[in-house]
């Protein structure tokens, strides 16, 4: 007698407590990437852009290569090597901000940056008023950038301040300055320049400031007192007016470069166009990269991005960079392998570099230090 009509059943082995804990976290970080990968940021990114050669040429909105320095009714000289102005990319706006997957991935690249949204892209200013603002910026300073070569080259730029617009309608100088004006003095000091204008009223300490203009071939005085406001993260005294430096260059300076904006590139255009109107190559040849803002008198200011411009410029095949001395915090323990870097503060500085770069005598130029 058997006790069975056939084999024993199989029992069905159940999953052990480790394997549901991995299916289950396995689960959860699919689904975390997921939700990460479209969750709207606060941020976007800031990487290498494209590097230009100011003494070279650039593609036109046609198309077609043209100068990007182009000098009519003097002299002007060949060139050598290059002198490449550098750029930045930011990936992401206010309408699309940037993945918190490609966020991770920007932490982990040396040569990309993750910034607050609000300090590319202020509350209140669109994409589209963002780059008019910078294109406003970029003619700036082209013209701030051939007055400070063709100062330096002794030639006299006639440099005239203009009021270009007013803050508004409760601004300080509203009624009094009107768009157009020329600041001639303040407070009895002769105004060849914005700077000279904002540290006129500093010194008031908020006390109302005389401005003599001139105005349709006539002179007027008015007095406007500041209003204290908030300027680039720090507390000054405003009159509401934003200003304009114009020019009476000896000869036609024509910079053409697209799709570019803001100031950074004034120093490297200084340069070119010292190239551009002195025999020889004043880079010696070499492949020079550089950035800065530059003013009238010489003065290189500071800039935006300066650890993604020397990635920039490495990759685009630059030995030597120009950066200001004031970017120097920035700058060190931030240089990509094969790039050399020197720190200028003016324009007589960054001649002085390649001046070294030039002769090959470079143990004596200033450098970023920690």
């Amino acid at each position: 007698m058997t006790l069975f009509d056939g084999p024993p059943p199989v029992r069905e082995r159940s999953l052990t407590r480790r394997t549901l804990a991995g299916m289950w976290a396995i689960v959860i970080a699919v689904t975390v990437l997921v939700v990460l990968t479209f969750l709207p940021t606060a941020y976007v990114i800031q990487r290498p852009g494209p590097v230009y050669d100011t003494i070279g040429t650039a593609e036109s909105a046609d198309g077609d290569p043209q100068p990007l320095i182009e000098i009519a009714g003097t002299e002007t000289f060949p060139t050598e090597g290059t002198l490449d102005l550098t750029t930045v990319q930011v990936v992401g706006n206010r309408e699309r901000t940037p993945s918190w997957f490609e966020l991770a991935l920007a932490w982990l690249d040396p040569s990309r940056a993750v910034v607050p949204i609000d300090a590319v892209f202020p509350q209140g200013v669109t994409t589209e008023q963002r780059e008019e603002q910078n294109a406003v910026l970029m003619v700036d300073s082209q013209a701030e950038a051939t007055a400070a070569a063709l100062s330096e080259l002794g030639y006299d730029v006639g440099a005239t301040v203009e009021v270009a617009d007013l803050a508004g309608d409760d601004a300080p100088a509203a009624g009094l300055i009107e768009p157009g004006d020329r600041i001639l003095s303040a407070n009895g000091t002769d105004v060849t320049d914005a700077t000279q204008l904002r540290e006129v009223i500093q010194d008031g300490g908020g006390e109302p400031v005389q401005i003599v203009y001139e105005r349709d071939g006539e002179q007027g005085t008015v007095r406007i007192t500041p209003e204290e406001g908030e300027v680039q993260g720090e507390q000054a005294w405003l009159i509401g007016i934003t200003l304009t430096t114009a020019f009476d260059f000896p000869f036609d300076v024509k910079i053409q470069l697209d799709n570019v904006g803001g100031p950074s590139a004034g120093m490297m255009f200084a340069l070119g166009i010292v190239d551009v109107l002195t025999p020889g190559a004043i880079n010696g040849g070499e492949a020079v990269a550089g950035t800065g803002t530059i003013a009238a008198d010489g003065t290189v200011g500071p800039i935006g991005g300066i650890r993604q411009k020397l990635y920039g410029a490495r990759d685009a095949g630059a030995e030597w960079f120009l950066a200001p001395e004031s970017n120097c915090n920035e700058v060190v323990g931030h240089v990509p392998a094969g790039l050399h870097v020197f720190s200028v503060g003016t324009l007589d500085d960054s001649l002085a570099a390649l001046e070294g770069i030039s002769s090959g005598d470079v143990d004596d130029l200033a450098t970023c230090t920690g």
